[in-house]
């Protein structure tokens, strides 16, 4: 598994798809995308709104990532980072940053490779750039 992470519009699209031979067309969005279809992607985008779609239905996003993570190993995880900045008023905004973290941190511990993307630079947190 891959995991790139970064602020919003930074350009972790970019370098997943540069890093990882992808195209767009071979990514799911995770605003729109069925439950299901990320189970077989190659490629997940905004997975942070999957983990908000989730939890509006009361699913909990934990035992989701788990089973990603067990199911389809060899994704590619693009996720903003949400954890940053003022912390929401919102008890439920709270509730879905501390959720994003805790399948942050299953996905990359399910891993090889972690990129944080910071103006379009990537920095590997895990793993490193493949030498052929």
């Amino acid at each position: 598994m891959k995991f790139v992470i970064g602020g919003a519009y930074q350009g972790k699209i970019d370098t997943a798809c540069e890093m990882f031979g992808l195209k767009e067309s071979d990514m799911v969005n995770g605003s729109t995308c069925d439950f299901e279809e990320v189970f077989t992607a190659k490629c997940i985008k905004s997975y942070h709104r999957i983990i908000a779609r989730l939890m509006a239905q009361g699913v909990s996003p934990v035992d989701f990532t788990k089973r990603l993570c067990l199911e389809n190993s060899g994704a590619v995880i693009i996720m903003d980072e949400i954890g940053c900045g003022i912390v929401p008023v919102e008890k439920s905004e709270r509730k879905r940053r501390e959720e994003t973290g805790r399948c942050g941190c299953i996905i990359s511990s399910a891993s090889d490779t972690v990129i944080r993307v910071i103006c379009g630079i990537p920095v590997f947190l895990k793993g490193g750039r493949d030498e052929d």
